[in-house]
């Protein structure tokens, strides 16, 4: 091993080739087992390193996680932020940099004495690879992109969704890597058979826990109407486009109008509710007379404060409004607005001066059902879907990830939103300006899906379900709490072991 004052540059370049493949165990590609020979390659990498190379090891496997996994941030800035290439490359570069910072520092506290032996590495890596997921989700705003436990959206381990949420999978699948991890280490038979004997018995759990209902359907299915327009980011923000952009959407909803919720996606009207009342009174008549709840994503403000609002509101046969709280930065706000408005395009973009809407807002109803929802970015936030999941009966996201372009960014937002429907075992309406629109069942299966980047019209059928499921109840701070006592109470024993030895 080389001395800690001289950098290893062959196993920095190890880690930046082992963190870029790890996106390959997700969405679009799905290939889960990478996701955990990846971890297994990080433990190796970190082991009996000091707290300062742990640091700079992890930071080079994030630039490689971030480089590939995020690479859709250089669409969103280029073609739709009008930054030239370099600009673009400029500012994913440094997007990404500090993304990969933010991963290696909660592994500092892995190289404090939690890497020198194999019981503490198998069990303290996990711990502070799932406290780094949250703190990645929470700082800064938080960006809970790429957790490990989405991998395992199909696998066995989605079992364990309604208990633990993705946390918790990503728990047991880092736990995997560790145990592999340890494997090249000598004279380790009974740490890697007792804790391979524990890797068996979650996954064999995932499976029975798969089995279980969590919550119970209520009432009939629903019959349910999606609109997907596929409309260009220029077109749909062009004022002179208004009046072709109303028609498009009364054109598409006739025909399903008789249905019990018929959807349109986030921002479908492009401009505030109060601009088009006499458009929306027109729908929400039609809407009535066929006993339908029209449910759509428009901007929204209050008359009285200069207030703006990303919202969902129900018409028709639906009631309520839904103003968007976890907002994007710089796609909805502007950090530091006084000092880079103007400055490039990219600061300016359409509808980049939105206030966050209130916490514990009521859920939209329609016909007796109650609706949760969440606007494009939030439906990432494991927590904050849970705490609005409880008393409803249906999920809904609304979307426009024309943002993301032709890249893998879509299937990503896309297999996270199903875990949402996984977790609280409510089923989950998806709509989008021009993909992916699905159904999703309680059990985090795709019912119906439309094809991306085309008009389209998606129907089906989705069943409303009542209850709680443990993680709607509590959410993460299980696994968190668990996460953190283990770290403590291992690097507080790790002293008296040596010490014994």
């Amino acid at each position: 091993m080389a001395p800690s004052n001289q950098p290893d540059f062959k196993g920095h370049f190890y880690a930046l080739l082992i963190g870029a493949v790890l996106p390959l165990a997700l969405a679009p590609w799905n290939w889960w087992p990478i996701g955990i020979l990846s971890t297994a390659g990080l433990v190796t990498l970190l082991r009996d390193l000091s707290s300062r190379d742990c640091f700079w090891r992890s930071f080079w496997f994030g630039l490689g996680l971030f480089g590939t996994g995020v690479s859709w941030v250089f669409v969103s800035i280029h073609d739709h932020g009008q930054a030239s290439i370099p600009l673009a490359a400029l500012l994913t570069a440094l997007f990404v940099i500090a993304l990969a910072l933010v991963f290696a520092l909660p592994f500092s506290l892995y190289g404090a004495g939690l890497n020198r032996s194999a019981g503490a590495m198998v069990l303290t890596f996990p711990a502070i690879w799932v406290l780094g997921e949250w703190w990645r989700g929470w700082i800064f705003s938080g960006f809970p992109w790429l957790y490990l436990g989405y991998a395992h959206t199909d696998t066995w381990l989605s079992g364990w969704a309604p208990l633990t949420g993705v946390l918790g999978i990503s728990w047991i699948a880092a736990l995997c890597g560790a145990l592999l991890g340890i494997a090249a280490v000598p004279r380790q038979k009974f740490t890697f058979s007792n804790t391979g004997l524990l890797a068996i018995l979650l996954w064999l759990g995932g499976w029975y826990l798969q089995s279980l209902p969590w919550t119970k359907p209520v009432g009939e299915p629903l019959s349910i109407g999606i609109i997907q327009p596929a409309l260009p980011l220029p077109t749909k923000w062009d004022s002179t486009q208004l009046n072709q952009i109303l028609e498009l959407y009364r054109e598409d909803t006739a025909p399903l109008l008789g249905n019990d919720l018929v959807i349109w996606p986030e921002s479908a009207i492009p401009t505030f509710a109060d601009q088009v009342q006499p458009f929306l009174a027109s729908m929400a008549a039609s809407a009535l007379d066929r006993d339908t709840a029209l449910i759509i994503g428009i901007p929204t403000r209050n008359g009285r404060d200069p207030l703006y609002y990303n919202s969902v509101i129900g018409l028709g046969d639906g009631s309520g409004s839904y103003h968007k709280q976890h907002l994007v930065p710089f796609g909805e706000y502007v950090p530091f607005e006084q000092w880079l408005r103007g400055l490039i395009a990219f600061f300016d973009l359409p509808m980049s001066s939105f206030s966050p809407g209130p916490a514990g807002q009521s859920p939209i109803t329609a016909n007796g059902i109650a609706i949760a929802t969440a606007i494009c970015y939030e439906i990432v936030f494991p927590d904050l879907v849970a705490r609005s999941a409880n008393d409803a009966n249906l999920l809904l996201t609304v979307s426009n990830d024309t943002w993301f372009g032709h890249s893998i960014g879509p299937q990503q937002h896309f297999q996270m939103a199903r875990m949402r429907a996984l977790e609280n075992r409510k089923p989950l309406i998806r709509a989008t300006n021009d993909g992916i629109t699905a159904l999703v069942n309680t059990r985090g299966q795709v019912v119906a899906i439309a094809p991306a980047f085309s008009r389209e019209v998606l129907t089906g059928y989705l069943n409303p379900h009542t209850g709680q499921t443990p993680f709607s109840k509590w959410g993460s701070l299980p696994v968190l709490g668990f996460s953190l006592l283990l770290v403590i109470g291992i690097a507080w024993s790790q002293p008296h072991s040596r010490q014994r030895h």
